[in-house]
């Protein structure tokens, strides 16, 4: 039986969002593209812009921090006879709380919405491109993925989890093929997410001062199809006005 190659979206929400970027580029690549996310609603919506543009999406109702949902969704890859060539983990939860108003279950819900399912989700990916002996990973990170800063001091300790998550992976799997990927998204990313949590912010930063979804998907694509003699580890995207 015919093998096709596919790609992987997990932590896909709204339409305008970097998840249905994603897709939509991989799919216009000719990938088979499997998107997942908490909202049955949010995802068909994505799947069927993806479908009116000639590409293939099959959506997937998962939380990446459930054992058997992340373990089902790479079976549904398998079932639907695909080899997997790139995967993205998408998955962004961020609270903001000082740390004397951080409560255990907002640092727990943090950690294993970033860690936890960066964990879940590179694992069974990994164990899906091990016999084929290559493939892409990439783990969607954030400026706090390098420093703290508050009121985000629970987050930047989850984000710095997915890195070091990502930067154990690579060492251990890349010689055996597979390309292990730590994007950091220094920046606000232009969405509809953006758009309704700080209106104001996105006003005063303007369109140049702001990540355009498309533009970090053609750069994972790109990531994706880097020769092995000079693969990028890890690299950090933000708009020609950000300080840094």
């Amino acid at each position: 039986m015919v093998t096709r190659k596919a790609a992987l979206v997990l932590g896909v929400g709204p339409e305008t969002g970097l998840g249905s970027a994603l897709a939509h580029r991989f799919a216009a690549s000719g990938l088979q593209v499997f998107i997942a996310g908490r909202s049955a609603a949010k995802l068909d919506a994505v799947a069927a812009g993806i479908t009116a543009q000639g590409g293939a999406a099959i959506p997937v109702v998962s939380d990446a921090t459930v054992e058997a949902d992340v373990i089902r969704l790479l079976q549904t890859v398998t079932d639907n006879n695909c080899e997997l060539d790139i995967a993205a983990y998408n998955v962004d939860s961020n609270i903001p709380a000082p740390l004397l108003e951080t409560d255990l279950e907002t640092f727990t819900k943090l950690w294993q919405q970033n860690s936890l399912g960066c964990f879940l989700f590179g694992r069974e990916v990994i164990k899906h491109m091990l016999p084929q002996q290559r493939g892409t990973l990439i783990f969607t990170g954030a400026t706090a993925s390098l420093r703290a800063k508050p009121p985000f001091t629970a987050f930047a300790a989850a984000k710095a989890g997915v890195r070091a998550l990502a930067q154990g992976m690579a060492r251990e799997f890349g010689p055996q093929g597979i390309h292990v990927i730590h994007s950091i998204i220094d920046g606000v990313i232009d969405g509809e997410r953006a758009r309704k949590q700080f209106p104001q912010f996105v006003e005063a930063k303007g369109s140049a001062g702001l990540l355009q979804a498309h533009a970090i998907a053609e750069t994972y694509w790109q990531l994706h199809k880097q020769h092995p003699s000079a693969w990028t580890h890890e690299i950090d995207l933000r708009p020609f006005k950000e300080a840094f």
